[in-house]
Order: C-alpha cells, then sequence, then structure tokens
C-alpha cells in the first residue's frame, strides 16, 4: 500500500469540501384520540367497565367519561399512538359485540 500523503485522498473527498454528516430528526409518533360514542342500548355500567379494563381508568374516572358520552354524544377515552389507538377500537368493538351492546370507538388524530 502506497501513502499519498493527503488524508482527504484516503476517504475520497476533493478539494476542501467537507461533508457534514446528516442527524435525523427523532419524530415524536402521531397521537390519536379514541373517542366512546353513545348509543341508546349500551348500558352505564357497561361503558364503565369497558373504561376501567381496556383504557385503564379508575372507577371515578370512568364514571366520569362515561357521563360525558352520555351528556354529549361523546368522549374521550384516552389519546394513543396509531397503532395502541386501532387496537383499542377494535377492543371495544369485541367486547360490545360479545356482551350484545352496539357500543362503538373511533379514533381521530389529536
Amino acid at each position: 500500500m502506497r501513502y499519498s500523503g493527503s488524508v482527504a485522498g484516503q476517504q475520497g473527498q476533493t478539494g476542501d469540501a467537507v461533508q457534514e454528516r446528516v442527524r435525523e430528526k427523532q419524530q415524536t409518533p402521531r397521537q390519536y384520540n379514541v373517542i366512546l360514542l353513545n348509543d341508546d342500548y349500551s348500558t352505564m355500567e357497561f361503558v364503565v367497565q369497558v373504561l376501567e379494563t381496556v383504557f385503564q381508568k379508575s372507577p371515578s374516572e370512568a364514571y366520569g367519561i362515561m357521563m360525558q358520552v352520555h351528556v354529549n354524544g361523546k368522549g374521550l377515552a384516552g389519546v394513543y399512538t396509531h397503532e395502541i389507538a386501532e387496537t383499542k377500537v377494535d377492543t371495544v368493538a369485541t367486547m360490545a359485540r360479545d356482551a350484545g351492546f352496539p357500543l362503538r370507538a373511533i379514533m381521530e388524530e389529536a
């Protein structure tokens, strides 16, 4: 191996140009609201049960969200990344179907 005497020549750089490293910015994942929708058939007790089991809400938090759903037609159950929000929506649908209720959850970008 022969030494050329130039560090730049060994690294493939030409002239005085110096290449900067480009750092990728870490982006925080998009967040999605999971919203429970009111219906005329799902019981208040069932909605509270869903909030406690699927969304890990305390009994008092679950009751408050259930009342928002009841009074306003919808209530925020939680904010999650896309994959987790999607799983929560599917879990609510499965629980509701298995219990014979039409309760629905939707997700929308936060």
